[in-house]
Formats: structure tokens, C-alpha cells, sequence
């Protein structure tokens, strides 16, 4: 057994390998180290008395599947040896064999997806001899697959950081860029040859698509796109074994039908994760799910990643959200007929794939039994949009696989499929007759005994079983002589005869056999039911779009009509206007009562707006907000004002915040300005750009030259200049208002109030007149004596830098007023007038003072400064 399981350990060196040794999984030497750790069960021995102990641990088979989950979030592999002979039947050695090798992108059962979520497998290639790389990116769980080819190396990797793959497979010797380490993929590296020659993957992907050209794909000319599809392709075959039947058409990402978010600006704009990395609460996803399905969540999760740039998808979106967000009746018995509907994508896949459980079909019966009703409720409304009239036109009840699935199985079938119990009488003749035996054979037995002493005439006519005969019937030897001919003796006792009819022994085989017959019967049963759903594979992914796509519209409209959101207004122009506009994720936080709206005009005669205003005062939140605007309007989502109107965007980009990357060496000001240079290199006419605090990592005249320089380029570019917001501290850059075409300063009011400031969050026409700084510091909690410093030296500074020009000056006046920094030489140290308290405390004796002097001199001190 050990050297079986050596084998299969050479052959899946990478991945732990759960061995099957009866109802439990075994891990031997250091797999068992590992798993008992991760696992936290206990690490025992198979030999603990020798020399040398082999680790041993094992788990359950039934209960497998959450230790499998466990080591699955962890990036582990695991390999599943399973018995693929009946123990029964085997002569020595039990055959085994690794059915397939589960990786964190390959997984399908539930207990290890999250279900609003894709759980994408991605491959990346790049060469350097074209030019020209690839990305392949699919959901082993759903079946769905696409790409990209790329000129640009940069631009695949951000999408690999788009598309958040739990496993990323590169070519051996390959490694994530620095940049994109934070990725929380897991890496595999695989050989070039094997995974992506050009050769072999053309003709896997072919094979896989039943093509004859690779030109029906759209990668005739995308060379390197095909060698990721094809490493995937391979992946699949080994981890596995060739069981990929499921996978849909490739479709290539058409990046012209798409608006493109990268992933800094999704970052930024938390779209999906907060910016301290975690999920949920405050993130955009968050405040717009209030879909009832895995299938509309995903949906709607796709959408935020490419939302949609022409305006013909965007519109029908919004008709049909609008119509459910005035129709409520409708959408709150949408919701709750939806809400009995399961994961159909997966669901089907795991039949397809062989791996679905009676859990899983008692799923899709109840998921087909709302079908129909969804359909009347549709059917009932009135004056549907053009979608819903599409929708319905196509409509399919799948009332003949939920008759069958009705009719098969019981209403709570086990969980193993091998154990029987799993169909309702009526369903198959044979099999009545075996469940009538097994639940009923006991009563067969005895209306046979009564049958036999009424034919007989025996009175006391017994019935009674052992090992050796089996079943038999006891006559006294008093009535020895009414015996039948038909019974046959088997052994005589002392005061009786034991006897066997031919009816007794017919029936005593058939209920020894029937339970396994039963077993044996139903698990065909099983499989010929299982087959047949998965004939109807594209049924239940027709559905399961069209339901996804219902989902998704009236999770909208409900976010929408909770929160009292408007529909937008598209257009082709490049005009933005909000009136009392909110940030949705600001406004969940903190609640609609307590926000404070505000409005923007953007236009070619304003096209960049220049927000200044202290820090604390909401600049960040008003230009995200924008940019969420636009985000969330190309979605066909409404929006948190009373009123927009937005041009189309094709880009979006953001420069917002400070952080660094440290184990890379990239301080806080070179993240910075790699963000911007991406943006100024990327970015178009129709982009929209938002840019937070540019050039404050570096010193005061270094940085206020590069926003300066930044603004004008931005202004310049795409013969008329970019869509901008750009929030910042350096006041000497709203003179540039009337110099710069389209540039219009704005600010965030505030009021002084006894010393103190309050934030009005209100954003008002013109600069702001300062930042504030010292007094966000002394709201933060900063202690007084360094509040009032810093009040001293900003009045200074401010005294002596009136009348100078811009050109070092002022930062040499102000490192003059901190100590020890700029002294003056010490000629001139002599030559300064030294400060009375300065002398008069220099001649104290303080050994001579009593208590009583001291305080009265301190006093005197105070008074005079």
C-alpha cells in the first residue's frame, strides 16, 4: 500500500495527496506534517513502535470537503487518490487511481467558492521577440472563458490584477513584476514546452472548441492569447484528467465595448475592496448588491469590471431598471421568487462534470419549480420594455426536466449516492419491487407463514431463520403427518422437523439480494438521470443568463428606489453636470440625513476644475464621487443626486492618496509619479481624470512644479484637453485660472468659528484663501504647545515671505526659525540683540533661591512675554 501511494506521491509532487483506505483519506511522511497543521487534526503514526515512524493523519471521506476548502485558501494543491475498484471484488491490492488534482482555480464544489464571486483560473504569456503577449482568464465552475492580446506587457498585467485570479500560471522561470506582487493569486510555473508551444495549443484550443479555424475564434492574429488558452487547456487536462466538456465558446475582450477601469483606480475607488485591502462594507459592490441569485451577483461583479462604453446597452439597462424601480409590486414578487432560486450555473456544471450530489439535483428541481411562476408574473405586467419582451420571447419553463427531477427523486434524498434511498416509488418498476422487498419484507415473510398454515392445516406452524439453512418453517412431529409434499426436510430435532418450500426459498433470496440489488440499481439510476441533465446543459445556462440578467436589473432598481437615487442622463458630448450629488459609499457610512450634497459643471469651457480647500474638508469624496458617477451610470445603475447628466467616458483614472511600496523600494513619491505618468501616457479626450494632492511627496518647489507642469500638460493634450479634477494644497496654482484655457478654480467652504473651524463640506467658485493645517492638527488631537509653535512659525513664514518672489526664499526662511536648523553665522549670532529673560537667566543662582524667589521671578517672566 505504501509504495502504491509512493507512486502516485512521485507523480503529484507538488500537491498533497489524500489517499482513500476505506471511509477515510490518508496523508503519509511529510504531506501528513503539513496537513495536520493546516487542518488542525491529529498527526499520528502508522508504525509508532519502529525506529523510525511514518506521520501519518487522515479525515473522514464524507467530511472531506471542508478540510479541502481549508487548504484550498491557503494555496495548497491537493491530490485526490480514490478507490476505483469494489474492495469486494478486489483480489489483494484495492486499484486506485488520481481522478483529479484540486488547485485554488479549478474548484466547483460550494464549500470552497464564494458564491457572488468568478474563481478564475488565469494564464499569462508574453514575448519579448514580437512584442506581444496574451491573458486567458476562465471560471472552471461556470464554464466561462475569455482574453486579451496586448502590445503592451504593462496592460496585461493590470488586467491580471482586474480579473483577481485565485491561481495565475506563468511560463518556469517567469515571475509577477514587483509591481504586482501584492497579487493574491497563487503562482504555478509550468514548463514552456509542455503548457505553451504554439503548435499544440492551436490544437487543443481547437479540439476543446470543436473549431475548424482558429479565425471562427477571433485569435487568428493573436498568436500569444492562443498559447495562454492553450496552457489552460493543458492544466486542465492534467489536474483534471481531460474532464473539461463544459467550458463555453472563447470570447476575446473587446476592449473598444468596454470603459476601462485599472486596477489602481479601482483600488482607489474602492470599488471592490476598501483601501485597507478588506472586503465588504464600504466598498461600491457592497452599497449596489441587492441581487437574490450567485448568478446576478456575478453579473453584477462583471459589470463593475467592464462596464459598457456605447450607449445602445447602457440605455436598455436603464429602461428596464427604471420600469422595475416605478413598478414595485413587481420587483418585490421578483424578489422573492428569485430568492428560491439556486446556483443553476454551477449547479449544471458539476452534472456536466459527473461531481453533482442528490443535494444538488434537489437544488435545480426547486429552481426549475420557479420558473413558471416568474414567467406569470412578468406576463402579468403591463407595458414591458423592449429587454423584458426579449426576455420573454425566449423563455423556457424547463417543465419537462423539473416533471423529471419531480417524479425521480424523494424529498430528501442521503447525501451518498451509493447507499440507496434516493427515488420515490412509481419511478421505475424494478425498483419498486426491490423497495417493496426491502421496506416490506418482513411482512412478506409472515403473510407467506399465514398462507402456508391455512394450506397446510398445521395450527402451530412456525417460521424461523438461521445461518445455516436460512429461513425455514418448525412443524411439531404430532403433526408430522400433515406435512405438504411440496416441504422439504432440512434437519430433525428432537420434537419437531424442520422444513423449506420452493416459494419460502425463492423469496428468502431475493430479500438476502434485495438491498443490494436496491443500491446497485438506484446508483444507475442516478447515473442515467445525472447524464440526462447534462444533455440539457445549454438549457440551464440559457436560463440561468436570463435570470442573471433579471437579477440584475431589479437588484438596481431596488438599490436605487431604497436609497432615492435618479436615473442619469447619457449623452455623446462631453459635458458632465450633477446636481446634489452624493458618494454612494460615504452616504451608506453615514447616512443620507447627515451628508451634505454638492454639484459639478463640466464642460470644454471648464474641463478642468481646480479643488482647493483644507484637508478633512471632503475634496477626495467630491472627486471620487464623480468618478463613481461615471462608473456606476455605465452600468445602466441611477445615481445619488437629484439630477445628472454625463458624457460618455472611455477611461477612467485617479491619482489619489499616499502609499508606498517599500519592499519593491518604492517610496511614496515614486508610487506617485508612476501613477501619473501612467495617466498622462494613457490617457484621451474622453477620459476622465482625477488627481488628489500631486507632487506632496517631495519638497515644497519640487512639487509644486510638477503639478503646475502636470495641469498644463493635461490641458494640452487631446487637441483640447482632458476631463480633470485635481484637488490641491498649492494655492499658487489657482492663478493659473484665465491662463490655462478651461481651467476654473472651486473650493471646499469652511468657517472660522472662536479659533476653531467648522467643515461646511460645501463646494463653492474660487480658491480657497489657506489650508487650515494647523487647525485639522489640533482637531486631530495634536498637544497645544506644538499647536501654537506651529501657529508662530506660520506667522513668521508668512511675515517674510510677503514681499518675496517664488524661487527658494521662503524655505529658507522657514528652516531658519526651527532649531538648529539655518543658524546664523557666528558673527552674526554676537552681533543679534540677546533676549532679556535670555541674560537675566543666565545670571541666576539658583542653589541660592528659596521656593518663594523662584515663583516670583517666573511670574515676573510670564508677565513681561
Amino acid at each position: 500500500m505504501l509504495e502504491q501511494y509512493l507512486r502516485f506521491k512521485e507523480e503529484n509532487p507538488d500537491a498533497l495527496l489524500f489517499f482513500r483506505m476505506g471511509d477515510f483519506y490518508e496523508l503519509f511522511f511529510e504531506d501528513a506534517q503539513i496537513a495536520a497543521r493546516e487542518m488542525q487534526v491529529a498527526l499520528t503514526s502508522r508504525n509508532p513502535k519502529d525506529d523510525n515512524p511514518i506521520p501519518m493523519c487522515g479525515v473522514p471521506h464524507h467530511a472531506v470537503d471542508n478540510y479541502l476548502s481549508q487548504l484550498l485558501d491557503k494555496g495548497y494543491k491537493v491530490a485526490i487518490c480514490d478507490q476505483i475498484e469494489d474492495p469486494k471484488q478486489a483480489k489483494g491490492l484495492v486499484e486506485r487511481a488520481v481522478t483529479r488534482v484540486l488547485t485554488p482555480g479549478t474548484v466547483i464544489e460550494d464549500s470552497n467558492l464564494n458564491a457572488k464571486n468568478s474563481n478564475h483560473l488565469a494564464a499569462l504569456y508574453w514575448d519579448s521577440q514580437s512584442g506581444s503577449g496574451g491573458l486567458a482568464w476562465l471560471d472552471y465552475s461556470t464554464g466561462q472563458w475569455s482574453g486579451l492580446h496586448s502590445k503592451k506587457e504593462p496592460e496585461l498585467w493590470q488586467w491580471a490584477m482586474k480579473t483577481d485570479p485565485s491561481e495565475l500560471l506563468l511560463v518556469q522561470g517567469r515571475n509577477v513584476p514587483s509591481q504586482y506582487a501584492d497579487m493574491s493569486a497563487t503562482v504555478t510555473q509550468l514548463p514552456a514546452g509542455a503548457f505553451f508551444d504554439r503548435n499544440s495549443a492551436e490544437e487543443r484550443v481547437l479540439n476543446a472548441q470543436k473549431a475548424a479555424s482558429l479565425d471562427t475564434l477571433d485569435l487568428v492574429d493573436k498568436p500569444e492569447l492562443v498559447r495562454c488558452c492553450g496552457a489552460l487547456l493543458a492544466y486542465l487536462d492534467q489536474t483534471q484528467k481531460g474532464n473539461f466538456k463544459h467550458l463555453g465558446e472563447f470570447k476575446p475582450l473587446n476592449l473598444g465595448k468596454h470603459l476601462i477601469i485599472d486596477e489602481v483606480t479601482e483600488r482607489n475607488l474602492e470599488v471592490f475592496r476598501r483601501l485597507d485591502g478588506k472586503t465588504g462594507k464600504g466598498t461600491l459592490w457592497k452599497v449596489l448588491d441587492r441581487t437574490m441569485t450567485p448568478m446576478g451577483g456575478r453579473l453584477l461583479e462583471k459589470r463593475l469590471r467592464q462596464p459598457w462604453r456605447e450607449l445602445r446597452p447602457i440605455l436598455e439597462t436603464q429602461e428596464a431598471v427604471a420600469y422595475l424601480f416605478a413598478n414595485d409590486p413587481l420587483r418585490s414578487d421578483l424578489r422573492a421568487s428569485l430568492d428560491s432560486v439556486y446556483d443553476m450555473e454551477r449547479l449544471s456544471t458539476r452534472v456536466t462534470l459527473g461531481r453533482a450530489t442528490p443535494k444538488d439535483f434537489t437544488a435545480l428541481r426547486r429552481s426549475l419549480s420557479v420558473l413558471p411562476t416568474i414567467r406569470i408574473q412578468l406576463e402579468r405586467a403591463e407595458e414591458l420594455p423592449k429587454a423584458f419582451t426579449r426576455l420573454l420571447k425566449g423563455w423556457d419553463d424547463m417543465e419537462d426536466l423539473h416533471l423529471l427531477l419531480e417524479t425521480a427523486l424523494v424529498d430528501s434524498p442521503p447525501v451518498v449516492i451509493t447507499e440507496g434511498g434516493l427515488f420515490r416509488q412509481g419511478y421505475d418498476g424494478k425498483l419498486d419491487e426491490l423497495i417493496e422487498l426491502t421496506d416490506h419484507g418482513e411482512a412478506k415473510l409472515k403473510e407467506l407463514h399465514t398462507t402456508e398454515a391455512e394450506k397446510s392445516g398445521i395450527p402451530k406452524l412456525k417460521l424461523g431463520f438461521n445461518k445455516v439453512f436460512g429461513y425455514y418453517f418448525e412443524v411439531s412431529k404430532a403433526y408430522r403427518g400433515d406435512v405438504p409434499d411440496y416441504f422439504i426436510r432440512r434437519q430433525t430435532l428432537v420434537n419437531s422437523e424442520r422444513y423449506i418450500t420452493p416459494e419460502l426459498k425463492e423469496l428468502e433470496e431475493k430479500l438476502l439480494s434485495a438491498s443490494e440489488e436496491r443500491r446497485n440499481l438506484e446508483y444507475q439510476l442516478f447515473q442515467t438521470l445525472r447524464e440526462r441533465l447534462a444533455d440539457a446543459r445549454t438549457r440551464f445556462l440559457y436560463m440561468a443568463d436570463t435570470l442573471a440578467g433579471l437579477d440584475y436589473w431589479q437588484g438596481l432598481a431596488e438599490t436605487a428606489r431604497i436609497n432615492d437615487w435618479q436615473q442619469p442622463e447619457l449623452h455623446d458630448g462631453m459635458e458632465i453636470e450633477i446636481e446634489a450629488g452624493r458618494h454612494p459609499v460615504v452616504e451608506d457610512a453615514m447616512g443620507a440625513a447627515n451628508y451634505i450634497p454638492n454639484g459639478i459643471s463640466m464642460s470644454p469651457e471648464k474641463r478642468i476644475l481646480l479643488i482647493t480647500g483644507p484637508n478633512m474638508a471632503g475634496k477626495s469624496t467630491v472627486l471620487r464621487m464623480v468618478a463613481i458617477f461615471s462608473l456606476m451610470s455605465q452600468i445602466g445603475s441611477f445615481v445619488p443626486a437629484k439630477g445628472a447628466k454625463l458624457g460618455l467616458t472611455d477611461r477612467i483614472f485617479s491619482r489619489v492618496g499616499a502609499s508606498d511600496n517599500l519592499s519593491q523600494g518604492q517610496s511614496t513619491f515614486m508610487v506617485e509619479m508612476m501613477e501619473t505618468a501612467r495617466i498622462l501616457r494613457q490617457a484621451s479626450k474622453r477620459s476622465l481624470v482625477i488627481l488628489d494632492e500631486i507632487g506632496r511627496g517631495t519638497s515644497t518647489y519640487d512639487g509644486l512644479s510638477l503639478a503646475w507642469a502636470v495641469v498644463e500638460e493635461l490641458s494640452a493634450r487631446a487637441r483640447g484637453g482632458i476631463r480633470t479634477l485635481f484637488a490641491t494644497h498649492y494655492h499658487e496654482l489657482t492663478s493659473l485660472e484665465g491662463k490655462i484655457p478651461g481651467l476654473r478654480n472651486l473650493n471646499i467652504a469652511v468657517k472660522e468659528w472662536k479659533g476653531d473651524i467648522v467643515f461646511l463640506r460645501r463646494l463653492v467658485p474660487g480658491p480657497a484663501d489657506r489650508s487650515y493645517g494647523i487647525e485639522v492638527a489640533k482637531l486631530a488631537g495634536v498637544p497645544r504647545p506644538v499647536v501654537q509653535r506651529a501657529r508662530d512659525v506660520l506667522a513668521e513664514l508668512e511675515k517674510k515671505s510677503q514681499d518675496e518672489r517664488i524661487g527658494g526664499k521662503v524655505e529658507k526662511a522657514s528652516m531658519s526659525l526651527l532649531p538648529g536648523f539655518g543658524s546664523p553665522a557666528p558673527e552674526a549670532a554676537q552681533a543679534a540683540e540677546e533676549h532679556p529673560v535670555i541674560r537675566q537667566l543666565t545670571e541666576l543662582d539658583v542653589d541660592g533661591m528659596t521656593p518663594i524667589e523662584a515663583l516670583t521671578i517666573l511670574n515676573k517672566w510670564k508677565k513681561s512675554l
